[in-house]
């Protein structure tokens, strides 16, 4: 391949995968092997929200970075707008966290409830979503 054609090849490249970056609104670290996270990244861009998608191979290491309570941790972890988003957080409340700019972490739906976006399913359990601070203070944000 002469050197022209490389150029204009990798030039080709980055401008079709520059707007892609450009459009996400924020990063999900997920394991690769895990369905469920693929399935509320897609609940999230139904609802307006685009997420870049990291596969990890150390998740625990994540979310200690990001300062997520080892009791309120579940699959996968998203940051966006400065907040940390864990497991199977609804739109609605991320973009209400977003539009609110509370003094917090972030939010978290600990574990993988049945009925929660991207774990639907035949049945709907009720679950909790909490908010966390860095003190380790937290509170329960919406029931659903």
């Amino acid at each position: 391949m002469n050197k022209r054609l490389h150029w204009a090849a990798a030039a080709l490249a980055i401008s079709l995968i520059s707007p892609l970056a450009a459009a996400a609104d924020g990063l999900m670290h997920k394991d690769p092997y895990c369905g469920c996270c693929t399935a509320w990244a897609e609940h999230m861009q139904k609802n307006g929200v685009a997420l870049q998608s990291r596969n990890e191979a150390d998740m625990s290491a994540v979310k200690a970075k990001l300062k997520v309570p080892a009791d309120l941790r579940s699959c996968h972890t998203a940051e966006i707008g400065g907040y940390v988003f864990e497991g199977h957080v609804p739109a609605d409340l991320v973009k209400k966290v977003l539009k609110d700019k509370p003094k917090i972490v972030g939010l978290a739906v600990p574990g993988m409830p049945m009925g929660s976006p991207g774990m639907e399913g035949p049945s709907k359990q009720p679950y909790q979503v909490l908010s966390f601070d860095g003190q380790g203070r937290r509170s329960v944000y919406a029931t659903r």
